[in-house]
């Protein structure tokens, strides 16, 4: 039974991040119309709309203090998103990703053993094979902003961990998510409305379903077969997926130095989230555990 469970919990992990990476790679396509930053306006905004309309969330009844760290979420949402649209449009998927991954992973270092504190350097030297510096072949506004996401990302991390704490099943995903909307509409709401038409509305909400919604709700799914270590384990996976989308979808083949660069990433946030997992709350739920130090892009993440 228990072997069951991890099964249905892995297939669902994997799934999340497959969904999440062909988001990603989806999006790329709208870069020419409304830009990277307007891309992420356009999942979040319909990503906004589907959770509110899903959760309906009362905020009369919740904590004052929970409120505000899920509003404040939601601009750090809306910050990693649109920091990493941005760094995706000047560099290939599997390296943006990579780059960005340095944010959760130094979180899980930075909470985790003092041993695990070298993993970051392991990453670190990942990256410079992924970014070869000494030949300039890395975008380096591409990289400033994939570093930014990832600052962002670990910002979330810890957000989302407080406002999980406070506020039940996805109630804080359903408050954060409108507010990176807000956020987002203000960056590059006029862009996307000089373009809008039906079939730009239909491509956004087809984009928000491919993620945060979908995505989100597996992982949620999955959180209750496996534990929180086995499942970050599993999240830093998600480089290679981004490599194997970004040639799949989009073209973009690896040079062998990149491969080992993603291969030093991997490795290190496995490592890292072996002795970076965070003991849940006493009073929490299955519905309350939140996605640990891999949570995502859009809320993000999800």
């Amino acid at each position: 039974m228990q072997r069951s469970s991890a099964r249905i919990g892995t297939t669902m992990t994997l799934g999340s991040m497959l969904f999440v990476q062909l988001g990603l790679a989806a999006s790329v396509g709208l870069f020419d119309r409304v830009g990277p930053a307007g891309a992420a306006c356009l999942r979040l905004t319909w990503g906004g709309l589907l959770l509110l309309a899903i959760v309906r969330p009362r905020l009369r009844t919740l904590p004052g203090d929970a409120v505000r760290g899920a509003v404040l979420l939601g601009v750090v949402t809306a910050g990693v998103t649109i920091s990493f649209m941005l760094a995706l449009g000047r560099l290939p998927l599997g390296t943006a990703v990579a780059i960005e991954f340095l944010g959760p992973l130094g979180v899980a270092a930075w909470q985790g053993a003092r041993g695990a504190r070298a993993w970051p350097l392991l990453a670190g030297v990942g990256v410079l094979l992924l970014t070869e510096p000494w030949h300039g072949g890395a975008d380096p506004l591409g990289v400033a902003w994939a570093l930014a996401a990832g600052a962002c990302w670990a910002a979330y991390i810890l957000l989302t961990q407080q406002v999980g704490d406070r506020l039940p099943g996805i109630t804080g995903l359903a408050i954060s998510m409108p507010v990176a909307a807000l956020v987002s509409l203000a960056v590059a709401g006029p862009r996307v409305a000089a373009e809008l038409d039906p079939g730009l509305l239909a491509l956004g909400l087809g984009l928000a379903v491919l993620l945060p919604v979908v995505p989100f709700a597996l992982e949620m799914l999955a959180l209750r077969h496996l534990t929180a270590t086995a499942f970050g384990t599993l999240m830093s996976l998600e480089p290679a997926l981004a490599v194997l989308i970004g040639l799949v979808a989009l073209g973009q083949a690896p040079a062998p130095i990149a491969l080992l660069g993603v291969l030093l990433v991997v490795l290190a946030g496995a490592g890292a989230q072996r002795t970076g997992g965070r003991p849940q709350p006493v009073a929490a739920t299955p519905e309350v555990v939140q996605r640990p130090s891999s949570s995502r892009y859009v809320s993000e993440p999800s």
